[in-house]
């Protein structure tokens, strides 16, 4: 991924409110509270006609032995890394802290172009008091006098930043690429399986539920095709977010849910599928994304041969009609089934995204029409004429008739399932409508 700008400094200095003013979004959470931000987050940006990646990166903290600080500081150094151009946000209010100077030491290893950005500079004096952070003597650049919140002062930063790219990048890299989400409640190892599936720690694990606050995203390849896999925070009821920076780690699951081609609803094993998985569910299925049920911790689960068989056929017991979607038992731990689960996500998407040509729908269904017609209606006769499916991103199949109005719900059913037996939509929600002819 070309042209990739890193804004880094130490906590609560503005970061997250630069990054979503660079990508015009509000995609990473804010809150006066130091250290919300702790993963990397990438977004997308453009200025004067150049596209670019930004990467907001939690606050860096030296000498700690806090384990998110040191998780973070890894994180940081990542991001150091990948950057071809590295923002150093710094503080107007507070001035040049020891930290500052601190972390000052451990850019100036980097060969990378380094822009300081004095941020929170709302007003005149504060812009003039940003001078005081020349002194930090890692850039070879003027230092960039900015008010993130209301985006002064960011154009003149940004005509900078775009010298250093020669091409003009990609629009949005990941507008085509399909998008897999991996939901669930706190602490199923929804973090710990995409750090297992990519091979490195692209999100921070620990035992405490709740690590993850922002929705992470990972380009990821397999079989030579890209996907976006996102892990998100951890959901629980309502009745239990207490706080504003859980409440907003919420919404962003929620909305990458809404964003995604496919869920990925992870269950631990060990506490078995509880109703805020089967919310997830019936919002992944409302919102017509191709789910799918990843049972993790499998290994802490005494079993025998019989023991998967019974928790699935609990499981399809409580999902009722939507038996379609399909169960993976995994331990990411162990590493067991976990390339096998996105595998299954993978094959989730092509069924998603299959087409049916018409005349081959008409040659099944027509027969299976044949075979159990539309009951009659107040000694009216339904007769099916052709079936098409409409072009819409999820599969929608409109059957043509004399009487539409008077087919029931229990026929359709019968027209799905008949459906999925000669097609294969496992793990997507099959829509069904009816046009007069």
């Amino acid at each position: 991924m070309a042209n990739i700008v890193a804004i880094v400094g130490r906590p609560n200095v503005g970061k997250s409110t630069l990054f979503n003013r660079l990508v015009e979004e509000r995609k990473a959470i804010e809150d006066n509270m130091s250290g919300v931000t702790r993963d990397r987050h990438y977004g997308h940006a453009q200025w004067a006609g150049k596209f670019f990646s930004v990467i907001d990166t939690g606050g860096y903290v030296t000498g700690s032995d806090d384990m998110y600080e040191a998780e973070i500081r890894k994180q940081v150094k990542l991001a150091i890394e990948e950057a071809d151009v590295i923002l150093f946000i710094v503080d107007c209010h507070t001035g040049l802290t020891d930290l500052d100077s601190e972390f000052a030491k451990e850019l100036r290893s980097s060969k990378k172009p380094i822009y300081v950005v004095a941020n929170k500079a709302d007003n005149q004096e504060k812009s003039f008091a940003a001078h005081e952070f020349y002194a930090l003597g890692v850039s070879d650049f003027e230092v960039y006098p900015v008010a993130s919140a209301s985006g002064s002062g960011t154009g003149e930063l940004l005509d900078a930043v775009i010298t250093h790219f020669e091409d003009e990048g990609i629009e949005d890299p990941d507008a085509d690429t399909p998008k897999i989400s991996i939901l669930g409640r706190p602490n199923a190892g929804k973090s710990s399986f995409l750090n297992a599936l990519i091979g490195k720690d692209r999100s921070i694990v620990t035992d405490e539920a709740g690590t993850t606050r922002d929705s992470i995203h990972t380009r990821y390849q397999l079989y030579g095709q890209d996907f976006i896999i996102t892990d998100t925070a951890g959901i629980r009821k309502k009745s239990k977010v207490t706080e504003d920076v859980e409440f907003y780690s919420v919404m962003r699951s929620l909305r990458t849910l809404e964003e995604s081609d496919v869920v990925m609803v992870m269950v631990d094993a060990t506490r078995g599928m509880e109703a805020q998985d089967m919310n997830l569910i019936s919002l992944a299925i409302k919102n017509n994304k191709g789910v799918m049920i990843m049972v993790n911790k499998w290994d802490l689960i005494e079993k025998d041969h019989k023991t998967m068989g019974k928790i699935k056929d609990d499981m399809l017991e409580k999902l009722g009609e939507n038996k379609w979607i399909p169960i993976i038992f995994t331990s990411v731990l162990e590493k067991q089934r976990i390339f096998q689960a996105i595998e299954l996500a993978v094959k989730v998407y092509e069924n998603k995204t299959r087409r049916i040509a018409t005349s081959k729908l008409n040659d099944v269904m027509l027969a299976e029409i044949e075979r159990y017609p539309p009951p009659a209606w107040k000694g009216k006769y339904i007769k099916i004429k052709y079936s098409t499916q409409l072009p819409t991103k999820n599969p929608v199949f409109a059957f043509f008739c004399n009487l539409p109005q008077y087919i029931k719900s229990p026929y359709t059913r019968y027209l799905e399932n008949r459906l999925r037996e000669n097609f294969d939509f496992e793990g997507v929600p099959v829509k069904i409508i009816y046009k007069n002819k």
